[in-house]
C-alpha cells in the first residue's frame, strides 16, 4: 500500500503509518491512533481512511481495522486522562495563580462547568477535532469514574472513527476526498479556538486596566 508523495511533514507521517500496518496488520492502525491521542498533529482523518483502505485490499478485516483503532483510541485516552489526573486540581490551581490573566476561579468556573456536562463533553470532544484527544485531560483533573470515562470515550470514538474508516473502506483510492471535509472541520475549530481566546485575552486585559485606572 502507498501513499501519495509530495515531501511534506504528513506525507512522511502518513508513510510510516502505512509501513507499520503493512508490517503489523491493523494493531498497526491501532498503535497510530493512539500517538495521534497524544499528539494531536498527527491526523486521525488521515490515518483511518488508510487502515479502511487496507482493510478493502484484505491486509485486514474492516472489523479488525474498526475494533483496533477504536481501542487505540481508548489506550491514547487513558494515557492523557493519566497526566490530568496526576495534574490535579490543586497543581492546575497553583499554577493559574501564576499565570498573567488567568485566575483561580476561571479554574473552578470550569471544574464546575465539567461537573455538570463531562459526560456530554467526552462523548462529542471524541469528534472535535484537537479537542478529540484534550477533553481526557480535564476528565483526569476532576477524576471522572474510570468507568464511565471509557464508555463514553469508547462510544465516542468508535462513532468518530466508524465514518473515517468506512470512508476509506468505501472510496478506495480515493480517501483523499475525505480530507477535503475533514480539513473544513479542523479549520473551523481552529478559528473558533483562536477567537474564543482572543476574545477571553481583550476581556482580561480590559479588566485590568480598569482596575488600574480606578483602584478604589
Amino acid at each position: 500500500m502507498a501513499a501519495a508523495s509530495d515531501g511534506s511533514w504528513l506525507t512522511t507521517l502518513v508513510d510510516a503509518v502505512v509501513s507499520l500496518m503493512d508490517v503489523i496488520g491493523a494493531p498497526g492502525a491501532g498503535i497510530a491512533i493512539a500517538a495521534e491521542n497524544l499528539f494531536p498533529p498527527l491526523p486521525s482523518e488521515v490515518i483511518l481512511p488508510m487502515a479502511g483502505l487496507a482493510a478493502s485490499r484484505g491486509s485486514f478485516s474492516l472489523v479488525e481495522a474498526l475494533a483496533w483503532t477504536t481501542a487505540g483510541s481508548v489506550v491514547g485516552a487513558f494515557l492523557l486522562y493519566g497526566i490530568g489526573a496526576w495534574l490535579g486540581l490543586g497543581r492546575l490551581r497553583s499554577l493559574a495563580a501564576r499565570v498573567p490573566l488567568l485566575h483561580v476561579e476561571d479554574i473552578d468556573r470550569t471544574v464546575a462547568w465539567f461537573a455538570r456536562h463531562g459526560g456530554k463533553a467526552v462523548f462529542f470532544g471524541r469528534m472535535i477535532p484537537i479537542f478529540r484527544s484534550l477533553i481526557s485531560i480535564p476528565a483526569g483533573v476532576v477524576r471522572m469514574p474510570m468507568w464511565r470515562f471509557g464508555l463514553l470515550t469508547l462510544a465516542g470514538s468508535a462513532v468518530w472513527n466508524t465514518v473515517f474508516v468506512l470512508a476509506g473502506f468505501l472510496l478506495g483510492e480515493s480517501w483523499h476526498v475525505v480530507e477535503t471535509y475533514a480539513d473544513i472541520l479542523q479549520y473551523v475549530v481552529i478559528v473558533g479556538t483562536v477567537a474564543g481566546v482572543g476574545w477571553f485575552l481583550v476581556t482580561r486585559v480590559r479588566q485590568l486596566r480598569d482596575r488600574r485606572a480606578d483602584p478604589a
